[in-house]
């Protein structure tokens, strides 16, 4: 009976849900049970389909498994383009509520719920799923294993993309912890905390019945950031629920220590989940893609151990010139400028990697696109201690600046090593020959890199800008010029960083084309992209 188990698991979890909406004790929780209800009956309507209730024949043997567990690695690929398509439309939504107030829509699509919906769409959304689909299909291969635990993989990508739901569904119903990252309240915490413990199991048992006596060290990388991801989500999340049957709860922290909390935990999730996941990435997929062993697997092992000791003490840099202790203060810098060097290790390492395949970047644009990827990498990881200096961080602090910053790493690193990845999957994945089109590729890059530039360095200038009107005084001590006109003055950079966002989106618009079309089965006829070596032909 296939299936059965799992119908019968959702069906109870639809019941439950029914439960909580009819004795719920706020109208948040009401609504957000019902959108659980409904969630979670589709996915029993669907399953109960499914259902396949003969017995194999006596004489028929069952069907060999294949060598590797793929399926939901597909689904992964298709949730990261699917997710990150919605992210970047929500990004260019949220750009233009603060060039135009009016597009602010009371009380769901206001900029104070659309922002964390954005935020977490294409961090956890978007970057989560790449990283569940990534990791999946690296360790597999560099263990040459099927995944662990049978079917537990499948329960890992459909919870976490159940988690998504409710996560995004609360933000625009307000239900969140009112903290700097919005998290979700504490049920949806829950939900996740058991849905990355299965995470952790499946990735942890496929290396330990691995074949091959090495870790690659890629497995490195993504074992540190799911440790230290579930880690972070559980003490930042300590929480005491009113009630069971509610949606408000209170932290465990309170004050200056709940502060510090808060950024020992979104610093360090750009470390380990936005920069260890995605380095790990890196170490196969260029590789890969160049045809070339990685540079040096001993700078590998320095960069790996160096981030993950130094990532977990820079939290503290968020918190200059605040109630913050100034020791802690400035040991948050100090571990800071210190991550300049493990930090461009990595970028030196994926870069070299191209010794002797550098004609590449010229005729591969998924090359182009993840050396591009790398290059952000150490141009964010060099601003970043920059910024952290008490100095530096006196002008940036709670300006745009830091917004680009954040978007130069984020679009530019994270965006442009996934969507090199997602190209080299799509056609592996699916057995195809090639992409639907390389030159579409070509285009995406152009576009997103463009978008890049444009929305980070209309981001710094407007917040150097910011910073200057804030701390301008005339000869009698007062501020020259008001908050608000320091606002009204950064009209003309909100609509440019707009534009940036998105050409961003129509390169990624594009990319959801050529993978939906390599996944049919189609091949585009195209003669060869600028600057590729040309198909020589016998003389007649």
């Amino acid at each position: 009976m296939k299936y059965t188990f799992e119908t019968i698991l959702l069906g109870i979890g639809a019941f439950l849900a029914l439960l909580g909406a009819g004795f719920a004790q706020d109208r948040q929780f009401e609504a957000h049970m019902w959108v659980l209800f409904f969630v979670l009956l589709g996915g029993t309507i669907v399953m109960l389909r499914r259902l396949d209730f003969s017995t194999a024949s006596a004489g028929k043997a069952a069907a060999p498994l294949s060598e590797y567990s793929d399926d939901v690695v597909k689904y992964g690929v298709i949730a990261t383009v699917f997710w990150g398509v919605v992210g970047f439309l929500v990004g260019v939504v949220v750009a233009l509520q603060l060039a135009f107030p009016d597009l602010n829509i009371e009380p769901w699509f206001n900029f104070g719920r659309m922002r964390p919906l954005h935020t977490s769409a294409v961090i956890f959304a978007f970057g989560g799923n790449a990283l569940i689909a990534t990791s999946f299909y690296i360790v597999q291969r560099t263990s040459r294993a099927r995944l662990f635990g049978g079917n537990l993989a499948w329960f890992v990508f459909w919870g976490y993309q159940l988690f998504i739901v409710m996560a995004a569904t609360g933000y625009l119903l307000g239900i969140t912890q009112s903290k700097e990252y919005a998290e979700p309240e504490w049920y949806v915490d829950l939900w996740l905390t058991i849905v990355w413990v299965a995470y952790l199991a499946v990735f942890m048992g496929t290396l330990l019945r691995r074949k091959e006596p090495h870790i690659y060290v890629a497995n490195w990388f993504y074992l540190a950031f799911i440790v230290t991801i579930a880690m972070l989500h559980i003490v930042n999340n300590l929480a005491v629920p009113v009630s069971f049957l509610g949606s408000k709860s209170y932290s465990a922290f309170a004050g200056v220590q709940d502060a510090l909390t808060q950024w020992w935990y979104g610093h360090n999730a750009v470390g380990f989940f936005l920069t260890a996941g995605f380095l790990g990435m890196m170490y196969y997929f260029i590789p890969k893609q160049a045809n070339r062993p990685v540079y040096s697997y001993r700078l590998s092992i320095i960069h790996f151990w160096s981030l993950i000791f130094m990532y977990i003490w820079a939290g503290p840099h968020h918190l200059h010139y605040t109630a913050l202790p100034d020791w802690a203060q400035t040991l948050g810098m100090v571990f800071s400028i210190m991550l300049w060097m493990p930090s461009w290790g990595g970028m030196i390492n994926g870069l070299m990697t191209l010794s002797g395949a550098w004609d590449k970047i010229r005729t591969d644009p998924i090359i182009r696109m993840m050396v591009m990827a790398v290059a952000f990498y150490g141009m964010a990881t060099f601003e970043g201690p920059m910024m952290s200096i008490k100095t530096v961080n006196s002008l940036s602090h709670y300006t745009d600046w830091t917004i680009g910053h954040v978007h130069s790493g984020a679009l530019g690193w994270n965006g442009l090593i996934t969507f090199g990845a997602i190209y080299y999957l799509t056609p592996k994945l699916w057995n195809r020959e090639r992409l639907y089109s390389v030159r579409m590729v070509n285009w995406h890059f152009w576009l997103a890199t463009l978008g890049i530039v444009v929305y980070a360095a209309v981001m710094w200038v407007a917040g150097i800008q910011q910073g200057l009107m804030w701390r301008e005084y005339d000869d009698q001590g007062f501020l020259v010029y008001s908050f608000a006109e320091s606002v009204a003055a950064m009209l003309p950079y909100y609509v440019l960083r707009a534009l940036g966002g998105a050409l961003f989106l129509a390169g990624a618009l594009l990319m959801a084309f050529n993978v939906t079309m390599t996944i049919l089965g189609r091949v585009r006829d195209e003669a060869p992209i600028f600057g590729s070596t040309p198909v020589l032909k016998a003389a007649e």
